[in-house]
């Protein structure tokens, strides 16, 4: 088998090495040198030499392109298929809009080239040991291409989803359930910080993914993540390239209601710190209102903390005032 891959970065680079260990022939092309590669065996090709890479795989060819989404995949679809012949597989295994997926099927099969939206799962990891594929596009051209991702995937990881677009409509449903999931796991981190037991987040997510409800790979990444010596050192700014934007946006075209992943995005937001003056906003009517303080006042967190209504539980976990609840705003009642 061969197989040819646009782009070697983090997730190409990685289904190179898988795919040479697996003797599949891999012939890339990419920006830098790639030496690490070459040593195992990849033909490294200057970015854009296509007419090369066609001369060096034999048709029907079977091209995967791992590249950022936008007007690049559109460019270097351009540029590629002017060497390609009928028959022809290329498949984008970025996070690109299945809507412009669809677009660009057209394009291709104009020239008879199959072109498949392959949303591609597991990142670096998986990649490099068995990768997850969800495809769309026309039947005959996954046949083509079917041989070379089941190598590349994990059992039970490859999957036709149906016609031009699907395989990226699904990959995109995937990454909201993960940002999703992800808010909800870091909401359980929170909650243990903030209580009043000293666990050891670690243990407790040990514990976890050894047969809870929730155990998953993203609670053994928690896991692994604590471990680190750097943990502490993490800024709390989360990045993105946008993806799930779309999908929410999309969502609110259908009216469509997705409560969790909608809210998943606006803490991701909030991370970077854009907002600026919504709570001043907030702090200024309540002043105006009900003569509430602007800023931190010990008295109103004071009232807070102690003005709820206990039942008999709270009132004997209160004859130690440090007991009192099991998750406050800790270190301030610790200052006072």
């Amino acid at each position: 088998m061969e197989l040819g891959i646009i782009g070697l970065g983090s997730i190409g680079g990685n289904l190179a090495k898988q795919a040479t260990e697996k003797d599949i022939d891999v012939v890339g092309c990419d920006t830098t040198d790639r030496p690490e590669l070459a040593d195992k065996g990849v033909t490294v090709l200057d970015s854009g030499d296509y007419e090369e890479l066609a001369k060096r795989l034999d048709p029907p060819r079977t091209i995967y392109m791992s590249l950022p989404a936008g007007d690049l995949i559109d460019e270097e679809l351009d540029s590629l298929t002017d060497h390609l012949d009928e028959g022809d597989v290329v498949m984008d295994g970025g996070n690109s809009f299945w809507r412009d997926s669809m677009r660009r099927e057209e394009r291709a099969w104009e020239d008879g080239i199959y072109y498949l939206d392959t949303g591609t799962s597991g990142g670096p990891p998986r990649a490099s040991e068995g990768a997850c594929f969800m495809v769309g596009g026309k039947e005959e051209g996954y046949e083509i291409a079917e041989p070379i991702l089941d190598t590349l995937s994990v059992e039970g990881g490859l999957l036709h989803v149906g016609p031009p677009g699907s395989g990226h409509f699904v990959k995109l449903v995937h990454n909201g359930i993960e940002f999703g999931m992800l808010q909800s796991i870091a909401e359980g981190v929170e909650l243990l910080e903030a209580g009043d037991f000293d666990v050891d987040l670690e243990d407790v997510f040990t514990n976890w993914n050894n047969g809870a409800v929730i155990e998953s790979w993203l609670v053994e990444l928690m896991r692994d993540q604590l471990a680190k010596d750097n943990y502490e050192d993490v800024p709390n700014y989360i990045e993105d390239t946008g993806e799930v934007n779309w999908l929410v946006q999309e969502a609110f075209k259908g009216e469509t209601p997705i409560p969790v992943i909608s809210q998943s995005v606006i803490e991701l937001f909030k991370s970077r710190g854009n907002q600026q003056h919504a709570y001043k906003a907030i702090a200024a009517m309540r002043h105006g209102f009900g003569t509430h303080p602007f800023g931190e006042s010990e008295d109103i967190l004071e009232e807070r903390v102690t003005g709820r209504v206990d039942n008999v539980s709270r009132d004997h976990l209160a004859e130690d005032e440090e007991n009192m609840d099991t998750v406050r705003p800790k270190d301030r009642m610790e200052d006072e």
